[in-house]
């Protein structure tokens, strides 16, 4: 099994790279995958919905090592989801409940196996990727899961908000492109949002919406950055 590593480490600190040296120690033959270690810091809602659309291109039997965890050594429990032939790992704080929720079937775990060593601040390393490891060796049982709710659950509806800034410049929500007919005119930034299918309908540096590769809206300017021309965040509304 492959496992894939979803995280708010960034990409140029220190914490993937010790993440990416626990999976190697613990699961040396299996194949480690980077989605992303930029998501949003700290903003576990709008890292679910982004996880959501990306956990659902995986291959069967994958693990998605999933860590946007701000409350890192305090009361909420390690997780693990098995979700349609495929397993999340990460903390209970709501960031595996979306991905989760739009399964066709699954069932969420307390993980009950702990380190000898467990650094308070760091989890992912110490807790969440041996456990991703052993899932994805197919030891379930070493992991020492139990049957449990999640503490925390945003459910599977889209959110109307910004979830993530590419270094284009792009803005990707949290609304499903699905959802929204092809005429929906959006709102962002105190300007008016048309639909073009692809970057060359629309005018240079034009502000467009469509969907993206992941299935989910995205606002773009062609050849420019939408970001700047709104000047919107993460977790700002879209109407």
């Amino acid at each position: 099994m492959a496992i894939f590593l979803f995280t708010d480490f960034g990409s140029s600190d220190i914490y993937a790279g010790q993440v990416r040296a626990a999976l190697l120690q613990y699961a040396p033959r299996q194949s480690v995958i980077d989605l992303l270690h930029d998501a949003a810091a700290f903003n576990v809602r709008a890292a679910a919905h982004l996880l959501a659309a990306l956990f659902n291109r995986l291959p069967p039997g994958s693990v998605a090592l999933a860590v946007v965890d701000p409350g890192v050594g305090g009361p909420r429990e390690p997780l693990a989801v098995q979700a349609d032939g495929r397993w999340l790992v990460g903390p209970d704080n709501g960031l595996l409940s979306v991905a989760a929720s739009r399964a066709r079937k699954f069932k969420p775990y307390a993980i009950g196996w702990r380190p000898k060593e467990l650094a308070r601040s760091f989890h992912g390393r110490d807790l969440f990727a041996p456990v991703a490891a052993m899932l994805a060796r197919g030891v379930r049982k070493a992991a020492r899961l139990r049957s449990k709710e999640f503490a925390l659950n945003f459910g599977m509806s889209d959110v109307s908000e910004v979830i993530y800034v590419d270094h284009y410049g792009n803005v990707i929500t949290g609304l499903r492109a699905g959802s929204l007919a092809p005429k929906r005119i959006l709102r962002a930034g105190g300007r008016e949002i048309p639909h073009a299918r692809v970057f060359s309908e629309a005018p240079q540096a034009g502000l467009f919406w469509y969907e993206n590769s992941i299935g989910l809206v995205e606002i773009a300017a062609n050849s420019a950055s939408a970001q700047r021309v709104l000047g919107i965040a993460v977790g700002d509304p879209i109407g």
